[in-house]
């Protein structure tokens, strides 16, 4: 696969194995949808975004990814190399990345340059993480591949995958097709005249639900992130296969793995739980091939739930950590201490924005985040 350290020389420098803030077990990162609730717009939901990554950055949270979703009315996070420009020129030392953008949908010599791009615009500060899933219907999925054949097979991500990286290191062998295909920006621009090597290239991690990537993180030395907030029943499973799997790589010694999970936190815990029930809602509908924007809590308080909606919805809020801010406190320490997680990557699914970045706010002084970690070199 040409493994190669992910741009430096320690993979502390692009990331891995950062430092947990206050009495946080372990680091604590956002995952962001750019949720558009009902009443909002797709404007509203991205500023929000913004105002959520000056809020990570400020309050000492480890990175920020946003993920690749498509025909989904309530998720406006369809681009997120464009999404990921526009934070980072919001902020200055938060390490941004994508959780995930979705390899198979797009060509890997397009990846390859728009997070150049993104490396060259924010240098040391950019995560690309990928998955396999299409991150929407199988239609939609070939309506953005122009091709009737979704091609997600196991044998074709780790192709993509080694293609990918390829591009992104410059290293096509010389008899290979692609030896005179650079992707720009890149290494290649070192061996230009007057050229001068960029320190880093864009960090790679695998993300995943079942265990396929997990197990192909392992193998190449990868670090991995598990989406527990949807796929709980996979998780230790899947850590452990990723663990059994591992062998060491120029990027890391060690498994590195973070997971992602849904976590709400209000000073009123009512408020907390009648805003994961609008997402809990919101989800329901995707689901049964209804999606639309994110209800209001006070429409989910009045559905009228048939007994199969609420085992579903009672189900989905149980893999919800919400309350006030010491409950959500406890029970992230319990998902750290039952998965053995290297990072927390925490995603606020609640229909008003100011809700959400609320609860960023209280996790952070739950576990005695500083005020200003970026103003004091955190």
């Amino acid at each position: 696969m040409g493994e190669r350290r992910q741009g430096g020389d320690s993979a502390a420098a692009h990331g891995i194995h950062g430092r947990a803030r206050g009495s946080a077990p372990v680091p604590l990162s956002v995952l962001d949808l750019a949720t558009v609730g009902s009443g909002y717009t797709a404007t509203d939901a991205l500023r929000t975004s913004v105002e959520i990554a000056r809020t990570a950055e400020t309050r000492g949270y480890h990175r920020m990814w946003v993920a690749e979703h498509h025909s989904m009315p309530g998720v406006a996070s369809s681009a997120p190399a464009v999404i990921l420009a526009h934070l980072a020129a919001h902020t200055r030392t938060l390490r941004l990345g994508s959780g995930g953008v979705m390899l198979p949908n797009h060509a890997p010599l397009v990846i390859a340059e728009q997070f150049g791009t993104l490396e060259a615009l924010a240098p040391g500060r950019i995560d690309l993480g990928l998955g396999r899933a299409p991150g929407t219907d199988g239609a939609t999925a070939a309506a953005l591949r122009r091709t009737d054949s979704l091609r997600e097979g196991a044998d074709d991500f780790p192709q993509q995958l080694a293609e990918l990286i390829r591009f992104l290191d410059d290293d096509f062998p010389d008899a290979h097709p692609y030896s005179r295909i650079h992707a720009v920006p890149g290494p290649v621009q070192a061996g230009a005249p007057g050229g001068v090597q960029s320190p880093d290239r864009p960090s790679i991690w695998l993300l995943g639900s079942s265990g396929f990537s997990a197990q192909l993180a392992g193998r190449l030395g990868l670090p991995f992130s598990f989406a527990h907030h949807f796929a709980s029943a996979n998780t230790v499973p899947a850590l452990a296969l990723y663990r059994d799997s591992f062998r060491p790589s120029p990027v890391l010694d060690e498994p590195y793995a973070s997971i992602g999970v849904s976590a709400l936190a209000a000073d009123d815990p009512a408020e907390a739980r009648r805003q994961v029930l609008a997402g809990a809602l919101a989800m329901l509908r995707l689901r049964t091939g209804r999606p639309g924007l994110v209800p209001t809590p006070e429409e989910a308080q009045r559905h009228a739930f048939s007994p199969a909606e609420r085992d579903f919805v009672d189900s989905w809020l149980a893999n919800i950590v919400h309350g006030d801010p010491e409950t959500v406190r406890a029970g992230l320490d319990a998902l750290v201490a039952r998965t053995g997680a290297d990072e927390l990557v925490i995603t606020a699914n609640a229909h008003t924005p100011a809700v959400r970045l609320r609860s960023y706010e209280l996790i952070a002084d739950a576990y005695g985040f500083p005020k200003d970690a970026a103003a004091a070199g955190d």
